[in-house]
């Protein structure tokens, strides 16, 4: 399977913040990331699911990595901890930082005009907790890497 055959996973908008996300997952320092529920439910997207293989587009449009989901939970912003926080790979240095930052975000003027309201964020609000390894196109599901 190619990057041409595979779902296009977009972080956040194009530009300095997708790029810098992109570059911490090839880098190996990110291995998760987050998405607001309402913003699956609003394109009426199923949630991922373990083993869903996605490239990673660039700020270009361009596949710069292939990743493969290995744990997706969806729970309240309040259960997110500290070693998720860190698997972000963004410099938090905890999970205030990280809720910090996915506040500002979740309440941005791009995810606002999106859904076409500001949503809610509280400790409730239901956030798409992913886990996942880069593989290569054609590497075999569920194999680690050497």
């Amino acid at each position: 399977m190619t990057h041409d055959d595979l779902p296009a996973l977009e972080l956040a908008f194009p530009g300095p913040e997708r790029d810098r996300g992109v570059a911490a997952i090839v880098s190996g320092r990110k291995t998760a990331l987050t998405g607001l529920l309402e913003i699956y439910e609003h394109a009426r997207e199923p949630v991922p699911a373990p083993g869903q293989r996605f490239s990673v587009l660039d700020s270009e449009g361009r596949p710069a990595v292939t990743i493969e989901l290995v744990d997706v939970r969806v729970v309240p912003m309040k259960e997110i901890d500290d070693d998720f926080a860190l698997a972000e790979g963004r410099g938090y240095s905890g999970v205030a930082e990280w809720r910090a930052a996915h506040e500002e975000f979740f309440r941005s003027e791009g995810v606002s005009e999106y859904l076409g309201r500001t949503p809610v964020v509280d400790d409730d609000t239901l956030v798409v907790a992913e886990r996942f390894r880069v593989v290569e196109p054609g590497e075999p599901a569920g194999d680690p890497r050497p």
